[in-house]
């Protein structure tokens, strides 16, 4: 059976005036696989997330989400988008059902399935008994699960998690962990995060941005110590790119 591919990045460049901050890089997603997207501060993560999810314009390139042209089709390529930023952009006035209600009419769930897929959601993300609570009154732990729980909504075959586990505590993470897992067997997912041990027990794979140049496209197994492969990776000027496959 041919692999489906679910996210196709071809030579995406972005500038701001005189600096690139991504530099023509190229990668691929398939459905059912769990990408480690890391690169120390700076290195072009968050812009390179922040083009995916179409909020800002690529000076060259291409990318495809589900078959379709971020730029070209926007519309249907964000319907297959679920999208959690660093900072969830959450409402802390309004409670954890009323937000994840207004999440999913903004994503266009269909009525009827409006209360399933709020429970889903909470359900997963481990927000059962918090429906009634107001957003500003959970701590930074249940907060970061409502953000999850807002990318999950609607279902998506594409989910982009930027460090979805900050503020949890050692038990929340386990779960997150395995949520992950989960989500990683008919979806795709990229995981932006600074813990290394995190990508190394989750991850099938795992891309590594250095001053805007992919560094390393590797299959996770390829790779005997992430830790310092990252070090060796990021601490000189960036060389030509480590395929899949490829020992690091």
């Amino acid at each position: 059976m041919a692999v489906e591919t679910l996210i196709s990045v071809d030579r995406v460049t972005r500038r701001f005036g005189a600096r690139c901050a991504v530099n023509a890089i190229s990668f691929t997603v398939a459905r059912g696989e769990v990408l480690g997207f890391l690169g120390p501060n700076g290195a072009g993560k968050s812009t390179t997330m922040n083009m995916l999810c179409g909020v800002m314009a690529m000076s060259s390139g291409s990318i495809r989400i589900a078959g379709h042209d971020i730029v070209d089709a926007p519309a249907q390529a964000k319907q297959y988008l679920g999208y959690l930023p660093e900072k969830p952009p959450l409402y802390p006035d309004l409670t954890v059902d009323e937000f994840l209600t207004y999440c999913a009419r903004l994503r266009r769930v269909a009525k009827g399935h409006l209360a399933a897929a709020i429970a889903d959601s909470k359900q997963r993300c481990g927000l059962g008994e918090v429906g009634q609570r107001l957003i500003g009154n959970l701590s930074k732990g249940y907060q970061q699960r409502v953000g999850i729980a807002q990318a999950l909504i609607h279902k998506p075959a594409v989910v982009i998690l930027d460090e979805p586990t900050a503020g949890l505590d050692p038990n929340q993470i386990v779960e997150i962990r395995n949520l992950i897992r989960e989500l990683g067997r008919a979806q795709s997912v990229i995981l932006s995060t600074h813990i290394l041990p995190e990508v190394q027990g989750i991850c099938d794979r795992v891309v590594i941005l250095h001053a805007g140049d992919l560094v390393l496209d590797a299959d996770i197994g390829a790779i005997d110590n992430l830790e310092q492969t990252f070090t060796r990776l990021t601490t000189s000027a960036p060389a030509a790119v480590q395929m899949a496959g490829n020992p690091a």
